[in-house]
């Protein structure tokens, strides 16, 4: 798959039937929509193609209701790239982007990309003010010869699944139905950073994980959760979010590793959330925390059925 960050690329060799999208998340619905896009475009011998903007355009029209983004930019084209396409387009959304009228936009695609198919789902607008939507879109393909295929919502538990849907999820905590809407477990990857060794000293190590306030993340609790370093995936426990009981407020991610002895500072970690266990508490004694701890871990080993440390 090629990725390109501007409409100044090379010419495609073939026409192009193309979506476009905030594609966050890469979730079900954007899943079933390019995956079905990807083998129409093999079908008629078109090449298949997702155009997406960075960042989020609410992000740059309206910054107090830009929504927290699901997935990273490098982490959502590693999934576009999984679904097959040919093509990527990441175009930077600004001002000058937002002022550009629809049918100049179809016009650009058409021209530079050879999009002569577009795929939308029901809800589509773009353009100025969003004032270019189905309808509009219709009409001028007619004009220019550019097929349009409107893609009905796809649905999970008899509602359409979305981004919006998946963060409400998350800020309940239900990394269950999460990963459902997803097809996939919610993920956090960072690099380990290095902390105040409470858990050290309390006899359960942990690798902290520094949080971005831009990121969707589940509710503030602890998880049983795996975790995967370099290629190794370990059980573990983690605890999202503050440390009241040394009263810190410093939101970190922190994850106990229940069979790995070892540094990791500064290594990259994935983390997969499997289910909550509970809400964040303060213990006053410190042997209450421990014990507490103790049971969690407990618990983790009995959701992952005792799993131990699977190298590839």
């Amino acid at each position: 798959m090629s990725i390109y960050e501007s409409l100044e690329l090379p010419r495609p060799e073939r026409d192009v039937v193309l979506s476009i999208g905030s594609f966050d998340g890469v979730h079900l619905g954007h899943q079933h929509l390019l995956r079905n896009l990807v083998a129409h475009g093999r079908e008629t011998g078109r090449l298949s193609a997702a155009l997406t903007f960075f960042p989020h355009p609410r992000a740059v029209l309206r910054p107090d209701q830009a929504p927290q983004y699901l997935t990273t930019q490098e982490e959502r084209n590693e999934l576009l790239a999984s679904l097959g396409l040919d093509l990527v387009v990441v175009l930077r959304f600004d001002r000058a982007m937002a002022a550009t009228s629809g049918e100049e936009f179809v016009r650009l695609l058409y021209d530079r990309l050879r999009m002569r198919e577009l795929w939308v789902g029901t809800d589509f607008a773009m353009g100025r003010g969003r004032a270019f939507a189905v309808p509009e879109l219709r009409a001028l393909g007619e004009r220019m010869g550019i097929g349009l295929r409107v893609v009905p919502p796809f649905e999970h538990g008899g509602e359409p699944v979305s981004s919006t849907r998946i963060r409400t999820v998350l800020a309940a905590g239900d990394v269950s139905e999460a990963r459902a809407l997803l097809g996939r477990p919610v993920t956090f990857r960072g690099q380990v950073v290095e902390g105040e060794r409470r858990g050290h000293w309390l006899g359960f190590p942990t690798a902290n994980l520094a949080l971005d306030p831009n990121r969707a993340i589940p509710l503030d609790g602890v998880y049983v959760v795996w975790a995967v370093v370099e290629g190794c995936r370990y059980p573990a426990v983690a605890n999202l979010g503050a440390s009241p009981s040394f009263d810190s407020d410093t939101r970190l991610l922190e994850v106990h590793l229940l069979d790995y002895q070892g540094d990791l500072y500064g290594r990259m970690m994935t983390v997969e959330f499997v289910q909550r266990l509970r809400p964040v508490e303060r213990f006053d004694d410190l042997d209450a925390l421990v014990r507490q701890i103790q049971g969690d871990v407990q618990v983790a080993r009995e959701v992952l059925s005792g799993a131990r440390a699977v190298h590839p």
